[in-house]
């Protein structure tokens, strides 16, 4: 038989253990809801096991230092032949960034796969039991996304203009050092433009949730609009040239300032005020609309 002493003993130290498991347990299990470093980590689980992000991120890497190398060195041997006036506009920071022009869509769709991907498979209808408060999981998403894609986009274009460089200044023409200001605002002004690309692509998957009509509108805003600017009649083409979102945030990567063309930050303001726009409006459409 336990003596009363015993027995208050052993009760005084179980509840001590069980305070100091209380303590140990994450958030969520000890308030039954999932905090915003539970929806973090969740949404970088998710990207991280995605095969398709794997290839993405390691593919726009190597297509930097590919495209680079290959678009300068043409330049390169061409430059001999250029007239005075293409050469007063010769960009090597522009032609070093060339690949931007492709990664600048997988991007994107990689934004849009985030969530388009769980819409497809229904497991969204898991991961809004899990964390109900719909703003947490895209606001999560959003996070996690830039953080990828800026470091990504960060190692795109460095590898870009250091192949790109490398192949001008082996040809003998104009070439880019690593100190020189326009440099490193390309480089930073390209991680900014990737990781808004990727942002816009989880907005607008946001809004449609279908994998196939995100990447057919993700293509048009990207490549197909910009590709028809010329045909439109003049004061559109030129209007459409200036102020699209993609193509004026492009110019954060060129160091030759076309006067017709918006100023390189400008420029990017542009495409991030759209991608606001856009991610605000998904924000409450996400909200309000069943999984």
């Amino acid at each position: 038989m336990i003596s009363t002493g015993t027995s208050t003993h052993f009760r005084s130290r179980n509840e001590t253990n069980a305070k100091r498991s209380e303590a140990d347990r994450p958030a969520r299990s000890r308030t039954g809801r999932a905090t915003f470093l539970n929806a973090l980590h969740a949404e970088y689980i998710k990207l991280r096991t995605m095969r398709s992000a794997l290839y993405v991120v390691l593919g726009t890497i190597a297509i930097g230092a590919a495209i680079a190398t290959l678009v300068c060195s043409s330049a390169a041997d061409e430059y001999a032949t250029m007239s005075a006036a293409t050469k007063s506009t010769f960009d090597p920071l522009a032609l070093s960034l060339r690949g931007y022009m492709m990664t600048q869509v997988t991007i994107a769709l990689l934004g849009g796969m985030t969530i388009t991907a769980e819409y497809g498979s229904r497991t969204m209808v898991s991961t809004l039991t899990a964390v109900p408060h719909r703003s947490r999981v895209l606001a999560a998403k959003a996070v996690v996304l830039a953080v990828v894609t800026f470091v990504t986009g960060l190692l795109f274009t460095l590898a870009g203009f250091l192949a790109g460089q490398a192949a001008l200044g082996s040809g003998g023409v104009p070439h880019l050092a690593l100190s020189a200001p326009s440099a490193w605002r390309g480089i930073i002004g390209g991680a900014l433009f990737l990781t808004l690309a990727g942002l816009l692509g989880l907005a607008v998957g946001t809004l449609i949730r279908s994998t196939t009509a995100t990447v057919t509108t993700l293509f048009a805003l990207f490549l197909i609009v910009p590709a028809f600017v010329p045909a439109l009649p003049g004061a559109l083409s030129d209007w459409t040239g200036r102020y699209w979102p993609p193509s004026a945030g492009g110019q954060v990567m060129t160091g030759y300032q076309d006067p017709a063309l918006l100023h390189p930050w400008a420029g990017l303001s542009v495409l991030a005020g759209c991608v606001t726009l856009v991610l605000a409006a998904a924000f409450v459409v996400f909200r309000k609309r069943d999984a």
